[in-house]
């Protein structure tokens, strides 16, 4: 029974390549207005509550595009609406500063886990590399970027010090700014971690962003359009 359900969902994932790059693309797209609303939009009440709503849609976009049970799809809803709860909380005094970024950085981390799985469905649905997959895979490393960064900026407000050496303070936009130039491994110098717990979480996110761009990023890419191993492999339907 099982198998035919997934042989079932196979075949109607290849079916269906319009809607996976829709997905993927308001996926990538919902990610991208996230970043630049942390990175620009000015400190305030109206940010806090944009980031945390831009959070908890790109956990429901991360569950559709994943094709999850319609159960993990009411989930995350419900988490979306929890993340709008919290940005409310946080914009009016109701939450601190530091528990309502570790809050959305949780749940910002749920949508890694469902796009590698659904990247590798349709992957192996498809038989071949297609642009939807590469748009999944540059969203969950900008997902992973900005989870950080949020888990910098509780550190630094639930510490007992300065996450920067210099003492600057960490601002939504600058704790961004830190963890994606660490990510990718940039390390302009301008902001440094001045902690043990800040230095460890640095080395695990640049190991992260490395070995993920040489590795999942730079393989996908490079067999664009190219059938899988599990393709060369597969029979010829009757």
């Amino acid at each position: 029974m099982s198998t035919s359900v997934a042989e079932a969902t196979e075949a109607a994932t290849r079916r269906d390549p319009p809607a996976r790059a829709g997905r993927y693309g308001a996926l990538l797209g919902s990610a991208l207005a996230l970043l630049a609303v942390q990175g620009v939009a000015p400190p305030g009440p109206v940010q806090q509550v944009a980031v945390a709503a831009l959070a908890g849609s790109c956990l429901v976009l991360a569950v559709r595009a994943a094709r999850l049970s319609r159960e993990l799809r009411l989930a995350s809803l419900g988490l979306a609406a929890i993340a709008v709860t919290i940005g409310l909380a946080r914009a009016f005094g109701g939450m601190g500063d530091g528990a309502a970024r570790l809050c959305v950085a949780a749940l910002l981390s749920l949508g890694p886990p469902a796009v590698a799985l659904g990247v590798m469905r349709d992957l192996r649905a498809t038989g071949r590399v297609e642009v939807h997959a590469i748009a999944g895979v540059l969203a969950l490393y900008l997902l992973i970027g900005m989870a950080f960064a949020l888990v910098y900026g509780a550190i630094d407000r639930l510490g007992s010090g300065d996450l920067f050496a210099d003492g600057a303070d960490a601002t939504v936009s600058r704790c961004l700014y830190f963890s994606f130039t660490t990510l990718t491994t940039v390390g302009y110098g301008d902001f440094v971690a001045g902690s043990d717990l800040g230095h460890t979480l640095a080395i695990f996110e640049a190991l992260i962003g490395q070995i993920y761009l040489v590795t999942v990023v730079s393989l996908l890419v490079s067999n664009l359009g190219r059938p899988t191993g599990a393709a060369v492999r597969r029979p010829p339907a009757p």
